[in-house]
């Protein structure tokens, strides 16, 4: 780790890593490889953080006209409280509002505080609860949005 972040367009090659940081954050509710390249291939808008060739954090947008939904967003466990997240959810914000969009929304696990607060931090406002939404574990997720 050698503190130089910068953040990028995820790529294909990529997705290795990424399934893999997924899966060590989120356990059975991790999006796999296959699914994360479906998200690429669909055109939706993934950014990495990137610590040399390492990927130290990941965060994937889908836009429509009016709105841009985070769809995921994760750091892995050894770039935690360095400012990773914080980079993502700047340049999401940044692209969300070049493009137009009027808002952003996302869906949390209500047992998710780490996240919670900081959404709230952006501005995020819950608008929803989304009963049993994480299929494997069966949680609650909280429907959040943030007016640009």
């Amino acid at each position: 780790m050698n503190g130089d972040l910068r953040i990028d367009r995820l790529r294909w090659w990529h997705l290795p890593a990424v399934a893999a940081m997924e899966a060590a954050i989120f356990g059975p509710e991790a999006w796999s490889e296959g699914l994360l390249w479906t998200e690429l291939s669909a055109g939706h808008d993934y950014r990495a953080v990137f610590d040399g060739g390492t990927v130290a954090g990941y965060a994937g947008t889908a836009y429509n006209e009016a709105e841009a939904w985070l769809n995921n967003i994760a750091v892995d466990a050894a770039y935690r409280r360095r400012g990773v997240a914080r980079m993502l959810m700047d340049d999401l914000i940044e692209r969300a509002r070049a493009g137009g969009a009027k808002s952003v929304l996302l869906e949390v696990a209500v047992d998710n505080g780490p996240a919670q607060r900081l959404y709230d931090a952006y501005g995020f406002y819950g608008i929803g609860v989304r009963k049993r939404y994480y299929q494997h574990t069966g949680t609650d997720a909280a429907v959040m949005r943030m007016d640009l």
